[in-house]
């Protein structure tokens, strides 16, 4: 058994590898766009068909659409003639921040057939942000006894654009005693660096006010100025120093708020208030400012907020040790947020087919991506659906997935006509995370299942001198299908001897299967058509499906010598007055059930009575006559038992022609009517027969 799991998989993977080979991509690389940032809603950037190398027309039948990993709708494609317009402003620093180069990620989905071509659109940086300094105003004490070159490191301003438009100098205002210096970190951050010139006197100058300026590398720059205001103090020789001028450490984003992240430490050889410490941030951006706090005394770095590896992965924070004399020595702290499993896969639904016919082969249900924002194995992914369905996942590039029917659906075999598929998607990651994503699929009908009737053959027994429009039998048949191809037709197919009249013999309802004789049938006039033996028919239904299905049944109708009920005649005056007003003949008929020999007979008493209505009064229909009707019930079986007898009133309107219209009214069951309060009279449907009257 384990052995044919394993064949079965290993088949199902070879599958899933050839599917994957045979949906890929046009090109190695995506095809790459570029806009600058702010350009405005519906610029024209390229022509997706002519790139593609598709003909006119060819995106727009083959149902192309524009995807995206973010669901932004930034990009708009017109299908008839390919081209790829811009469907809104971007703002590059709030898509990527500080990332460069900004490339937003898009696909070209075509479902006819499956095709997807990957793409990227570059927004490039405009120059729309000027540099900003956090503090308008940046305090400074210097020793009056500061040898001449020291330098001070002051705070950076913050320039939301990239790459030349980023800072790329500062400048300070003119004067005796200090020039600017600009400082790379070696990470592409700049630092103004203030340099002392010449030996301060605090008797001479106890004070300056000196403007800082920060210019991008735009054209023209933009700028923005702080103000540094020196204050000269008495000597104070010895700075803080810190242990290590460079901290790194690393902490998982499920870090409880409060944990300590490290422990700086700093020392100062003065004494008094020139050797107290005080640690603070030192240009500290407000993200820095809500995630982290220091303790100003022991120099302990504790969480604020919550991290979350997603947001931000590397923190780059500087910390100050002042003396009591405003002196100070930094030191940096690189926190390194490490990711853990703390986000569930996702599902991204494409597109998506709720109803399938029920012979549809190979055909696409959904198309969805997959996605998981964290990183190593903790975003790895597999993707499954229950075993037990006749689903197939198969996936494509980029984590698409296309779901297919593995083969053609029976509607019939199932007691429910729609699937409920769980599409399950696990990361693996530790602990393991899953997204579940339930679709129902509904198989819709189609015309394959053809009528059967309840039996291969019907055999009906028929008196002679029968009574016209009298019921024979009924045939019944059934359809597997639903709705309008389970609806079904009854029809008399034309007999095997073309000599036989059938047409002016029997009559079938076309929608209950109900049998009638169209005549009264003489025994002796059609024992030389040799009918005794069994005048076979062939009874036809068929639905009304696309394509319409039929099937047949033979009948065997026998006609038995034996009682024969006489017409009563019509009087004289009612038969001089039919030709000019209509009649209306009401035609009993008991049918009876006897057991013998498993043989249905039939008994049959006719009660014929001539209504003479006035043409005024005559309005269509047919009354009931008052009293019991004459009749007659003979024993056919030879027992004296009965086992069931009805009456059926039958209204025939006619006029002076042979073309008669038959209704069947309510039936009344003769030997129950004392259970009854009254006679209702319901009509049965209508039929036109040739009859001899």
């Amino acid at each position: 058994m384990e052995a044919r799991v394993e064949r079965a998989v290993q088949k199902r993977q070879v599958l899933l590898l050839c599917v994957f080979l045979g949906v890929s991509w046009a090109g190695a690389e995506p095809l790459r766009y570029f806009v600058a940032e702010e350009t405005e809603r519906g610029t024209f950037l390229a022509n997706l068909a002519h790139d593609l190398g598709l003909g006119v027309g060819e995106l727009s039948a083959r149902g192309s659409r524009i995807v995206s990993d973010q669901n932004m709708q930034f990009l708009l494609l017109s299908p008839l003639t390919g081209d790829l317009l811009l469907n809104e402003k971007l703002d590059r620093e709030e898509l990527c921040g500080s990332t460069e180069p900004c490339a937003l990620p898009f696909q070209l989905l075509l479902e006819k057939p499956l095709q997807i071509f990957r793409a990227e659109l570059w927004v490039r940086d405009i120059n729309d942000h000027s540099p900003v300094f956090l503090d308008r105003e940046i305090p400074l004490k210097i020793l009056e006894s500061t040898t001449p070159g020291a330098a001070f490191l002051l705070e950076r301003a913050q320039d939301s654009d990239v790459g030349t438009n980023n800072l790329r100098n500062y400048t300070i205002s003119a004067n005796a005693y200090f020039h600017v210096n600009v400082h790379d970190n070696g990470e592409g951050t700049i630092y103004p660096e203030l340099v002392l010139d010449r030996v301060l006197d605090r008797e001479e100058v106890p004070e300056l006010s000196l403007t800082l300026t920060a210019l991008d590398g735009g054209s023209p720059p933009r700028s923005g100025t702080a103000l540094v205001r020196i204050q000269v103090v008495d000597i104070n020789d010895n700075v803080p120093e810190f242990v290590q001028s460079l901290y790194k450490v690393q902490v998982p984003e499920n870090s409880p708020v409060g944990s300590l992240v490290v422990s700086v430490s700093a020392r100062d050889l003065d004494t008094g208030s020139y050797g107290e410490i005080v640690y603070a941030f030192f240009y500290a951006t407000e993200r820095i400012l809500k995630t982290f706090q220091i303790n100003s005394t022991s120099g302990n770095l504790h969480l604020k907020a919550e991290l979350n590896y997603e947001e931000m992965q590397t923190y780059t924070l500087t910390i100050q040790a002042k003396d009591g004399g405003g002196l100070s020595g930094k030191c940096t702290v690189v926190v390194h947020v490490t990711d853990i499993n703390d986000n569930a896969p996702e599902l991204l639904m494409s597109s998506l087919t709720s109803s399938i016919a029920e012979n549809s082969a190979e055909t696409i249900v959904a198309v969805f991506r997959i996605r998981d924002k964290d990183s190593g194995n903790n975003a790895k992914m597999v993707c499954s659906i229950q075993e037990d369905l006749p689903f197939v996942l198969k996936p494509s590039v980029e984590n698409f997935y296309t779901l297919v029917t593995e083969r053609p659906l029976d509607r019939e075999m199932r007691e429910e006509a729609e699937y409920n598929i769980t599409i399950t998607v696990t990361d693996l990651g530790t602990p393991r995370l899953k997204t579940q994503h339930n679709i129902t699929v509904s198989v819709s009908d189609v015309n394959d299942n053809a009528p059967a009737f309840t039996q291969t053959s019907y055999t009906l027994f028929l008196r002679e001198n029968n009574s016209p429009a009298l019921h024979i039998g009924s045939v019944s048949a059934t359809d597997r299908d639903a709705g309008a191809n389970a609806q079904l037709t009854y029809s008399l197919l034309p007999p095997h001897d073309p000599q036989l009249p059938l047409a002016s013999l029997v009559s079938i309802n076309a929608d209950n299967g109900h049998l009638f004789a169209l005549r009264a049938l003489d025994f002796e006039a059609l024992q030389a058509f040799e009918f005794r033996v069994g005048h076979r028919l062939l009874v036809l239904v068929k639905d009304n499906g696309e394509p319409a299905l039929s099937a047949s049944v033979t009948l065997h109708v026998l006609l038995v010598d034996g009682f024969s009920q006489p017409y009563l005649p019509l009087p004289e005056v009612a038969a001089d007055q039919a030709q000019a007003d209509p009649l209306t003949v009401y035609l009993v008929i008991a049918l009876a059930s006897v057991s013998s020999l498993f043989l249905f007979s039939v008994l049959a008493f006719i009660a014929v009575r001539l209504c003479r209505r006035s043409r005024a009064a005559w309005v269509g229909g047919c009354s009931v006559p008052e009293g019991h009707l004459p009749g007659h019930l003979v024993d056919v079986s030879g027992t004296g038992t009965l086992s069931q007898s009805y009456q059926y009133e039958v209204c025939l309107r006619g006029g002076s022609g042979t073309s008669s219209e038959f209704k069947f009214l309510k039936p009344i069951i003769s030997n129950l009517q004392s259970q009854g309060t009254g006679r209702e009279v319901e009509e049965y449907p209508a039929f036109r027969n040739d009859l001899g009257f």
